[in-house]
């Protein structure tokens, strides 16, 4: 089918509510034609020029969602060495069907403030020895903060010596926890460019702030972790970047965009003395300890509904 037709398709089955928000918000429009496009010209719905997670050599992996390659560049000051890698999602949607799909992973565990990997893990036929969802904060109901985080994946770490965890913490992603995202409670706050109610700076300075508050976590993960940890994201962020083919220019993570923005993630590969030894153990039953209610609301707090 030619992309006329799929993108004609689509269009034709916009609902009244689609086409009134197509009014007000023509960008987001916009972005999902560039998704429509780049999907088609992909021929799945992630980006087949990223890399395979579970193909590369680490014992953790610490995923901070959202991260761009250049901020965490400037502003990181973890040991080790940094490299790049393209990643297959401009989204974690994309993300994890790009690397989990049709994979039995029983010498894994995922620790995640995510919810993405519980709500489409019978759709796209994954399972690891075990999944670990880190709830939002019991007494303020701020989700994902990242030392609550760090708090689950030490217990991880101790619990389960043989096998290679991921730690996917949230931030930078929205919320923005700083004193400057404290001025911004709503997850839209980005449209406000356009109405000059925030400015770029505000944007890029809530960003940063969440930045600075994982770093400060993963280090304090570090000095517990052994064998070969990789800090790296499951994508960046369009901070006033554009898209492709249509050059919009965003504030956001649209899924189907492969620009460098979005794609190009950091590898920050740090080594001790001692590698675990990884054992791959079938669990006694694979059914993630997380409610159909906490994975919608963790998906609503982080702007997805």
């Amino acid at each position: 089918m030619s992309i006329t037709n799929v993108i004609s398709n689509t269009i034709r089955n916009y609902t009244y509510q689609d086409i009134k928000r197509s009014l007000t918000d023509p960008e987001t429009i916009i972005s999902e034609i560039n998704q429509i496009y780049n999907h088609w010209r992909a021929g799945q719905r992630y980006n087949p020029d990223g890399i395979d997670i579970f193909d590369e050599d680490w014992d953790t992996l610490i995923i901070l969602d959202a991260c761009r390659y250049d901020e965490f560049q400037a502003r990181s000051t973890l040991d080790g060495r940094l490299e790049h890698r393209i990643s297959r999602g401009s989204t974690s949607p994309e993300f994890v069907r790009g690397n989990f799909s049709g994979k039995t992973l029983h010498d894994v565990v995922y620790v995640s403030a995510n919810a993405w990997f519980a709500q489409l893990k019978d759709d796209i036929d994954a399972e690891v020895h075990s999944y670990e969802f880190v709830d939002r904060d019991a007494k303020d109901g701020i989700t994902s903060k990242p030392e609550t985080v760090t708090a689950a994946a030490l217990d991880a770490l101790s619990e389960y010596p043989n096998k290679r965890l991921i730690i996917h913490y949230m931030q930078p992603h929205w919320p923005y926890l700083g004193p400057t995202g404290d001025k911004f409670p709503d997850a839209r706050f980005f449209k406000g460019v356009r109405s000059e109610e925030t400015t770029h700076e505000d944007i890029m300075q809530a960003y940063r702030e969440n930045l600075d508050l994982v770093l400060e976590e993963v280090e304090t993960l570090l000095d517990h972790d052994v064998g070969k940890t990789v800090v790296t994201a499951d994508h960046g962020e369009l901070l006033g970047d554009r898209e492709k083919p249509i050059p919009i220019k965003a504030y956001r993570h649209p899924e189907g965009i492969h620009v460098d923005s979005l794609v190009k993630v950091p590898w920050q590969i740090f080594e001790t003395d001692e590698r675990r030894v990884i054992k791959s153990e079938r669990p006694e039953s694979f059914e993630p300890e997380v409610t159909d209610e906490q994975v919608t609301e963790n998906l609503r707090d982080l702007g997805y509904m």
